[in-house]
């Protein structure tokens, strides 16, 4: 069995992906992905163990089942848990789709989605009725491998607040290895 001890991290970027094209760091969703990054390199005790370091990076025109496909799968392998970039500009991509697929109906990896585009937990549920915000559920539909599969693993939804990232980050129920039933959840109000 491999180490899974890496936060795999699913983000929307145009494909062909080049990480040294100034494309995929303008992408509200790599940015996101990147400040995760820079929070572990300014302090080494934050809970982020970055999976897409843990094999041979990918670029573009790459052959996808021969290169690209393989390589996903070798990082979702040695993973506790997906982190979920999801904002407007996220696409259906191959890569995405199979990140999730893979991830989640393969392996069981539990699911942190993060939302960039929202920092308050209200933003994210009406906290009276604590139902899921329309605008959130509308999210969902535009990765639909995630909104059908995301019922299979535990699943939490989070602004993108450093605060509530580092405290799911520790949170066992959000790892392959000590994971909880499988329930779409939230920080309360």
């Amino acid at each position: 069995m491999a180490n899974r001890t890496g936060n795999y991290s699913a983000f929307n970027v145009k494909e062909p992906f080049n990480e040294t094209n100034l494309g995929a760091h303008s992408a509200k969703d790599f940015v996101s992905y990147n400040l995760l990054r820079a929070w572990k390199g300014k302090d080494s005790s934050f809970p982020f163990v970055d999976s897409h370091s843990k094999n041979y990076n990918v670029r573009d025109g790459s052959d996808w089942e021969g290169t690209l496909k393989p390589r996903l799968r070798d990082r979702l392998n040695k993973s506790k848990n997906i982190i979920l970039f999801l904002s407007s500009s996220t696409k259906s991509t191959q890569a995405l789709r199979e990140e999730i697929d893979f991830g989640i109906n393969t392996n069981g990896l539990p699911v942190i989605v993060i939302y960039p585009e929202y920092k308050e937990k209200s933003d994210i549920i009406n906290c009276d009725s604590k139902t899921f915000k329309k605008q959130i559920k509308d999210l969902w539909d535009k990765l639909p491998i995630f909104r059908d599969s995301m019922s299979e693993v535990p699943t939490i939804h989070i602004p993108n607040n450093k605060a509530l990232i580092e405290k799911t980050l520790k949170d066992g129920d959000f790892n392959v290895a000590t994971k909880t039933e499988a329930v779409k959840s939230y920080y309360p109000c």
